[in-house]
């Protein structure tokens, strides 16, 4: 249960990086960020299963369906797998930025309120767009094929393997980006005051674009890696799954980077761990009496009023 919490942990903390990212520097939450962890996810999937699939005689119409049946798995098919990680990154940051340019960015200037109405509206634009091509049904994508055992006690499959290793090297990447080049200097300026760093010359516009490019693809990778640890994929996983985001993001103290990433393994694991106490159907109830709890003691969250990224 730990291993399976500090997992899911580390995806959601994965996703949970654009959806603070949004909030610190164009100040609004959006409510969106869920189904474009679906998006992602879905152009992933269709990826890899079609490249899997060449070949093997399946229809087109049946692998983009995500209903040939077939279990893809890192071992078994690793190009296809690697493929639809690339594609659900590059094809997730694609939406975001056509998303911005047609609905946030002439909205811009007026009130935060307009912002997150808009939001909602193009994510259940984007969710039933989703059902509407692929339907309502929960679809079976993925299978661990290789199962390693650590410590005697814990095995871990290959899937788990690749969402551990890519989130901790995504988290590092993004960690170095607002460290160590100009660019992400400028992000974190602009976080701490936009009008400010907009007189000293730093190009605000394209730090926005740089914004929506780096949290629309860690939402969508995210999302695949998700689908590939659970094996299962759905129209609406990811408005589900936007409660725990948020939950993360706000624990770790919104507008936070590392506060994201530790907010999304604490809400994970206690998520997981909940199932030895409590039935299946409360375990999101105890994520967030912890997040009420955090908020109680660190109303500002765990790396609230901290000097970071």
């Amino acid at each position: 249960m730990v291993v399976d919490g500090l997992l899911v942990g580390l995806a959601v903390g994965l996703a949970g990086i654009g959806l603070s990212m949004t909030y610190s520097i164009l100040d609004f939450a959006n409510f969106a960020h869920g189904d474009t962890v679906t998006v992602g996810a879905f152009l992933g999937w269709v990826a890899a299963y079609i490249t899997a699939g060449l070949g093997t005689g399946a229809p087109i119409a049946e692998l983009f369906m995500l209903n040939s049946g077939r279990q893809l798995s890192t071992v078994s098919t690793f190009a296809p797998v690697l493929l639809g990680l690339v594609v659900a990154g590059v094809g997730s940051i694609g939406i975001v930025l056509l998303i911005d340019r047609l609905t946030y960015r002439p909205m811009r200037d007026t009130d935060n309120i307009s912002l997150l109405i808009a939001s909602i509206g193009v994510a259940l634009a984007l969710r039933y767009l989703i059902a509407f091509v692929f339907g309502t049904q929960t679809s079976g994508v993925a299978s661990g094929g290789l199962r390693v055992t650590v410590f005697s006690m814990i095995s871990v499959t290959d899937n788990e393997i690749t969402l551990l290793v890519v989130s901790l090297l995504l988290m590092l990447g993004v960690h170095l980006l607002l460290q160590r080049t100009k660019l992400g200097k400028a992000m974190r300026a602009m976080a701490d005051n936009e009008d400010l760093a907009r007189v000293t010359g730093i190009p605000t516009e394209r730090v926005i674009r740089l914004t929506w490019i780096l949290g629309g693809g860690l939402a969508g990778v995210g999302g695949y890696l998700l689908v590939l640890e659970s094996g299962t994929i759905s129209f609406n996983f990811g408005w589900i799954l936007l409660l725990l985001i948020f939950a993360a993001v706000i624990v770790g103290g919104i507008g936070s980077i590392y506060g994201a990433m530790a907010g999304g393994i604490l809400i994970g694991l206690v998520d997981s761990l909940a199932l030895i106490w409590l039935p299946s159907g409360l375990t999101r109830a105890s994520a967030f009496l912890v997040l009420i709890v955090v908020l109680l003691l660190r109303p500002s969250g765990i790396f609230g009023g901290v000097s970071t990224a």
